[in-house]
């Protein structure tokens, strides 16, 4: 198991000047630029410390909000690409449905690969629907869009021979020639988020990295369904490394420390879901699936509703910006306590979802300083990691159904060859 640093680098001082909505709409004249310049600062310098700690390094983006000052992941990359020599340096990431030219990002990534000296990992996300008006974009087929930007993506950077021309549905190019090629071979690896089987399928068929945020539940289930998915391709078990789980980790001397470091940490969740009601599920975004689930459930929208409710093992459903800490443990949303607390939680959780091999953990968020930010990073790295890192898991839910899938596989391969 490889645990990434990962910080939303909110803006906490902001976080009473609207109760209706911190994203969007709330004027930037909110925003001290001394203040944000030490914020900006500082969390770069608690990412830098990963190189030293032996942890690698998360970074995302959000746009047009208090919760994360992080508008561009691609920025704070291309400094840590150079302040770090170690770390693996992980963008999850970009939303490229919303990004009008897709190639850009291929010349983004490529550049930074080279100065990291292919240390870098690109994740691509459908972003979440808020970030629909910031970037002015369209949310119906927002999905055959992403897909499309990431073929292409991918293409320009593995393109050796000269320009290609494309012609797709949403973007257009007659020379698609990046300079310069990544350091990596064809290109870095590529993770892609998800909250649902049906993208952790598709996920599978392109054999990425697949990741999801702070349900143990959602987590089991995705990633049964990329391991099927592998198994009915049939392709040999995919193996942890392949998957990836973001929590909230407070690690203290005491129970109560830990705990009182997650719960500041916990300000990420109760702060990021304050939006305008329009901006919060744009026809279109969601499914129809999503959206008649999530009135079944009683929430709003198939849109953000799912980010904030989160379903416990006995079926139970417990909203995450008003659950105490204890339930949020036991749903896997946080690891809180001890050293010998938080690894016994996370060996829980890699039993349950059947083996996780990338671990993102939140060691920062909300109001956490500085101070207890480093002791977090600290304990977590000096006491936790080493014991995590062999950690398998007892076994793989629902084997059987895999391993059918297998033989079936087989079959027709078998089949096919006569």
């Amino acid at each position: 198991m490889r645990a990434w640093f990962f910080s939303e680098s909110a803006y906490p001082d902001a976080w009473d000047k609207d109760p209706v909505s911190l994203r969007i709409t709330l004027p930037s004249s909110h925003i001290d630029r001394d203040v944000a310049a030490d914020l900006l600062n500082r969390h770069l310098d608690e990412w830098a410390m990963c190189d030293d700690l032996g942890l690698d390094i998360m970074l995302n983006e959000h746009h047009s909000t208090a919760t994360c000052l992080t508008s561009s992941c691609t920025l704070p990359l291309a400094i840590l690409a150079r302040e770090t020599k170690k770390s693996r340096l992980l963008v999850l990431g970009i939303p490229i449905a919303n990004r009008t030219d897709p190639v850009r990002v291929g010349e983004e990534m490529s550049y930074i690969d080279l100065v990291s000296r292919g240390r870098v990992e690109m994740g691509f996300v459908k972003g979440i629907p808020y970030e629909i008006a910031a970037a002015n974009s369209q949310p119906v087929r927002m999905m055959d869009r992403f897909w499309e930007a990431h073929d292409l993506i991918l293409k320009a950077m593995s393109t050796r021979d000269g320009p290609f021309n494309w012609e797709g549905r949403y973007f257009n190019y007659r020379q698609v020639n990046t300079w310069p090629r990544p350091y990596q071979e064809p290109h870095p690896r590529v993770w892609i988020t998800s909250g649902s089987p049906s993208t952790g399928i598709e996920v599978a068929r392109r054999q990425h990295n697949v990741a999801t945020v702070l349900s143990q539940l959602n987590a089991k289930n995705l990633y049964h369904a990329y391991r099927l998915e592998t198994a009915r391709m049939g392709l040999a078990d995919p193996g942890t490394d392949r998957f990836g789980y973001l929590a909230l980790v407070g690690v203290g001397d005491t129970q109560e420390e830990g705990e009182r470091f997650v719960k500041q940490v916990k300000g990420y969740l109760e702060t990021t879901g304050i939006v305008a009601e329009p901006f919060t599920n744009p026809p279109g975004y969601a499914s129809q699936a999503a959206n008649v689930q999530a009135l079944k459930k009683g929430q709003t929208s198939g849109g953000v509703g799912a980010h904030f409710q989160v379903t416990m093992k006995n079926g139970r459903q417990i909203s995450q910006a008003t659950a105490s800490v204890a339930e949020l443990v036991d749903a896997g949303v946080c690891f809180a306590g001890t050293p010998d607390q938080v690894v016994a939680q996370i060996k829980t959780f890699n039993d349950y979802v059947g083996g996780c091999g990338n671990l993102l953990v939140m060691l920062q968020g909300g109001t956490l300083n500085h101070k207890d930010t480093v002791k977090n990073l600290t304990l977590f790295s000096r006491e936790v990691l080493p014991r995590i890192q062999k950690l398998q898991a007892t076994a793989t839910p629902a084997m059987d159904e895999i391993e059918t899938a297998r033989r079936q596989a087989a079959k027709g391969n078998l089949a096919a060859a006569k």
